[in-house]
């Protein structure tokens, strides 16, 4: 058997010599598979390149029939090259026949080779063809023969992606580009329309030299520097005084835990050993961890490689050059595009710039997301090519609202577009006209607007937003961006922020709701058919009980001498409030048994989401100090409707009849129980179903701090008395949705929407 290092060393080293000489690129491509074969004591080499339509074309072969060259086409997906191809994964088989994904090509005269060996070819993340070796015997190939191969197609990637063997407008086709306009649809991470110019973020480093020419610890000593560069920037920005603490320092923190990741270190040294230069192997081990990562199901390992490709981005020019970490020179307007940004991404650049972000991959729970909500930037992810679909310096327009972007749009769209985002910009002023003016009706309704937040970034806009209070602390997000299971005098120092920062003004903080959607980075998530309906929330706190007696104690002590308002999430039967509120009430007496001090005052309540709390109020109206109406959940589990399905998210209306009419039941029980009702889902940030809300009965919404500005106007616009006759007389018709009648009437009556 061939040891590794020596055949990849001399092979590689041959390879340099033909990559390097004369010829046009097919000519090339026969010597490498020439090579490869001989090298490999292998009776056939075969590359093949992938062309527009994921179809694998036979572009050199050693040892098949040269009249399939051009000829024996597969699908991705078909046989066990397009498997190779559709997986991103290698294979080796002793006998390729009997595999039941083998397909026949009488043109090849294969049949004669009985073992395959087959690796894809990956050049920035995608497979871009595949190579192949195979031999008449049924040879048993080593994971060493599978490292080696590897290797090569790692430095015949570039030859295959160079545009010499395809035309540049062929691969423009296959990624979709041209000069035309485009419509690009993906998910929304975070709202808000942005206008810009596209800048690449980072734009990819290309690696000109692959083979070493020194000794390989001369490289595994680079790559060590370059490591020791980031580590030297990280701690820079840890030095900045507005990281001292708070949740964007912790995922940094976590950030810089990749960076010592043995394993992701170790395969990088093993691939400078084969003969690999610093960047080429640093490029080698990205390319195939993001494929590999590709295939993996599991979303928070999937978004764990943003970090990874970051890091590897970073090595890279830090090797090139050491510029690695210089800031890029961005225009007053400029939407980032890439296919992922890690969580240092956004503190190299001004944010006063940045009009929004267009991603590859990504969810709202991805470290860099969660940033760009507390810099309000518009942020829309998954958008599928968006690397090969648009060009540096291409007008953009970022629709996080609709997760949507728009491309070198026509002069008349980006006119319509601009005068909406100054209609908006206009709005947003009048607002904060308003913002000490309270939110009561024309005849005389006070609405309390409360604001959602989930990091101490959210709490600079409770003062200009003017909001009376967070009427929804999500205490889960500072525990998704730590790297371990926060203790309980970190967590009462950071509950102790938010109070203090809240200047006496109410905070509702909702007990740890993760599970489902929601991953903690440090606690892996159980294999479940229908997370949203599993394990999550307060099932996982009621199971695990003192991880709920830590919270709820730091919360205690955070707030000893002031109030505490405390709501447990996803609620689905009175017995489980009641559990709840016991482990609280053990925390009350541990506290004055230790001499803690104690808040001046505690009101508990709960969020209600699952429709069967709703038949169960006159049972525990008695027992709660307020209800909060969580209208998302509600939705989805009143109309069993997955949310996230886009198939599904413009099927129902929370402005049906049928979800007004519960939310009317709870609010007529809460109003003559004396408990007080508020609503913190999306409905609270809408103006036409905030004005169906408090028609209802519900007189306190949270939501997001930009809506607030908006609420307000609509609310002082609003006469309540004919708003609710009006709604009332439409609850009993068959209208799949209300929204349209609502809007008008609105309209006809001079509401701000």
């Amino acid at each position: 058997m061939v040891t590794a290092p020596s055949v990849s060393r001399r092979l590689l080293a041959r390879l340099r010599d033909v990559m390097a000489g004369g010829g046009t690129a097919e000519i090339r491509l026969d010597q490498v598979v020439q090579l490869i074969a001989a090298d490999l004591e292998a009776d056939v080499c075969s590359c093949y390149v992938q062309r527009a339509g994921e179809v694998l074309e036979l572009f050199a072969t050693q040892g098949l029939k040269k009249a399939a060259i051009h000829n024996t086409r597969l699908r991705v997906g078909e046989g066990l090259v397009g498997d190779i191809a559709a997986h991103a994964r290698p294979l080796a088989l002793a006998d390729a026949q009997s595999h039941p994904n083998f397909a026949y090509r009488p043109e090849t005269g294969e049949e004669i080779y009985h073992s395959l060996m087959g690796v894809p070819i990956i050049r920035g993340g995608r497979v871009v063809g595949v190579l192949v070796v195979q031999n008449r015997s049924q040879r048993r190939y080593g994971d060493e023969e599978v490292e080696v191969l590897e290797t090569v197609a790692m430095v015949l990637a570039e030859l295959v992606a160079s545009g010499e063997l395809i035309g540049r407008d062929e691969q423009v086709s296959v990624g979709g580009s041209g000069a035309l306009p485009q419509r690009l649809e993906g998910v929304r991470l975070n709202g808000g329309v942005g206008i810009g110019v596209a800048v690449l973020h980072r734009p990819r480093v290309v690696v000109r030299r692959f083979v070493a020419d020194e000794d390989p610890e001369v490289e595994i000593e680079r790559f060590r520097s370059a490591l020791v560069g980031i580590k030297t920037a990280l701690d820079e920005v840890f030095a900045r005084p507005e990281m001292n603490d708070g949740e964007h320092r912790d995922v940094l923190e976590t950030y810089k835990m990749f960076t010592e990741d043995k394993g992701w270190r170790a395969r990088i040294k093993e691939a400078i050993k084969a003969g690999l230069t610093a960047e080429a192997a640093v490029s080698k081990i990205n390319d195939d961890m993001r494929a590999r990562m590709a295939q993996i199901e599991d979303p928070y390992l999937r978004e764990r490689m943003h970090d990874f490709d970051d890091i590897a981005g970073r090595l890279l020019q830090f090797l090139a050059g050491g510029e690695g970490l210089v800031k890029p020179d961005l225009p007053a307007d400029a939407v980032l595009v890439a296919r992922n940004l890690g969580p240092m991404d956004l503190f190299d650049h001004d944010p006063s710039r940045l009009r929004g972000l267009v991603l590859e991959e990504g969810s709202p729970t991805m470290h860099v997301a969660i940033v760009a909500r507390a810099l309000d930037i518009p942020v829309v992810g998954r958008c599928k090519d968006v690397l090969d679909r648009i060009d540096p310096g291409d007008p953009v327009i970022v629709d996080g609202d609709n997760g949507l972007v728009l491309v070198r749009p026509s002069e008349d769209l980006r006119d319509a577009v601009l005068d909406t985002v100054q209609a908006s910009r206009l709005k947003v002023a009048a607002y904060a006209k308003l913002r000490d003016e309270p939110a009561v009706t024309k005849d005389g309704t006070r609405v309390s607007l409360m604001m959602n937040a989930g990091l101490l970034l959210d709490l600079q806009h409770l003062e200009d937003s003017g909001a009376d209070g967070i009427g929804l602390y999500r205490t889960e997000l500072p525990f998704m961006a730590r790297a371990s299971l926060p203790d309980v005098a970190t967590q009462t120092a950071l509950y102790e922020r938010i109070l203090d920062q809240a200047k006496g003004r109410p905070v509702v903080f909702r007990t740890l709701d993760v599970g489902g959607d929601k991953v903690l980075p440090y606690w892996k998530p159980s294999d479940e058919e229908n997370p949203a309906l599993g394990w999550r929330s307060v099932r996982i706190t009621l199971d695990r009980p003192m991880l709920l007696r830590h919270q709820l104690r730091a919360l205690l002590r955070a707030a000893a001498g002031r109030d505490l308002s405390v709501m447990f999430p996803m609620i689905a039967e009175v017995a489980e409030f009641v559990q709840a509120r016991a482990i609280l009430d053990l925390e009350i007496e541990h506290a004055r048994a230790t001499g803690r001090g104690l808040p001046a005052s505690i009101r508990v309540g709960t969020m209600l989401e699952v429709p069967a709390l709703a038949f169960q109020l006159p049972t525990l109206l008695p027992l709660v100090d307020f209800i909060s109406i969580g209208s998302n959940d509600l939705a989805q589990f009143l109309f069993a409707m997955d949310r996230g399905n886009p198939l599904m998210s413009e099927r129902y209306d929370p402005l049906s009849p049928a979800m007004l009419m519960v939310i009317q039941g709870i609010a007529a029980q809460c109003r003559a129980a004396g408990v007080s009702l508020s609503v913190c889902g999306e409905m609270a940030s809408k103006p036409l179903d905030a004005m169906a809300l408090v028609a209802l009965g519900v007189t306190t919404l949270s939501m997001s701090a930009s809506a607030v500005g908006r609420i307000k106007a609509m609310i002082r616009d609003m006469t309540l008395a004919p708003v609710q006759a009006y709604l009332t007389g439409l609850l009993g018709c068959r209208d799949r949705s209300l929204r349209p009648r609502l809007k008008a009437w609105a309209g006809d009556h001079g509401l701000r929407l």
